[in-house]
């Protein structure tokens, strides 16, 4: 083969061919010798389910320390589990009042709250209790955020039906609604027991969360 037309490179001609070559990607760029990955796996349903339940006994265990701190005139406790600004709604007779007396000092031991079931929606925590001597019936529905209560709503003789209305963001400003017990159609997921002991009708509401 005749190889008198072929270029003759010397070779410094063949180290800058080389040099001026593209060069690739990570030639240009080399990965640091130690690399960090950071990663959060997925919680399995199960996870989820405990992690929930978990949540719901923390806050059923913060009410009731308040009904213990409110019944034995503990008001530091009080302080500590209930926020400054809570909102409280209030429905029956205005001398049942008892509450919002004990929570500002304005009576001590006018009325024991002794809880008589309880039960978790989410941040929502019902509780019901009844005084058969005085014929008194009570439900509170208390919002828990961030581990302090920061509202509460008071049903005194009457009888409340719970139920979920659609998604979260189509509720009212202060995550609920309250409406009469004939207006809603839908299953309840919670209805108070002890409305009957109190030996005459009550009125009925249908409280949404």
């Amino acid at each position: 083969m005749d190889k008198t037309n072929e270029p003759n490179y010397t070779n410094k001609q063949v180290q800058e061919t080389q040099a001026n070559k593209p060069k690739h990607f990570l030639e240009a760029n080399p990965l640091p010798k130690k690399i960090t990955f950071f990663y959060k796996p997925l919680k399995s349903p199960q996870e989820l389910a405990n992690s929930s339940e978990e949540a719901d006994s923390r806050n059923q265990k913060l009410v009731l320390t308040l009904y213990e701190a409110l019944n034995s005139s503990d008001s530091d406790t009080v302080v500590k589990t209930v926020a400054s600004d809570l909102e409280w709604w209030f429905h029956g007779p205005p001398s049942h009042q008892f509450l919002m007396r004990l929570l500002t000092g304005e009576t001590v031991n006018d009325f024991r709250f002794v809880p008589q079931s309880l039960v978790s929606f989410g941040n929502t925590v019902i509780v019901e209790g009844c005084d058969g001597n005085r014929k008194i019936c009570w439900v509170h529905a208390w919002t828990v955020s961030d581990g302090i209560i920061t509202q509460v709503r008071e049903y005194f003789n009457t009888s409340l039906t719970v139920t979920r209305l659609g998604d979260s963001d189509s509720d009212s400003d202060s995550g609920s609604e309250i409406v009469g017990s004939d207006s809603v159609p839908f299953a309840c997921v919670w209805e108070s027991s002890v409305s009957n002991r109190v030996g005459k009708s009550v009125p009925g509401l249908v409280l949404a969360i």
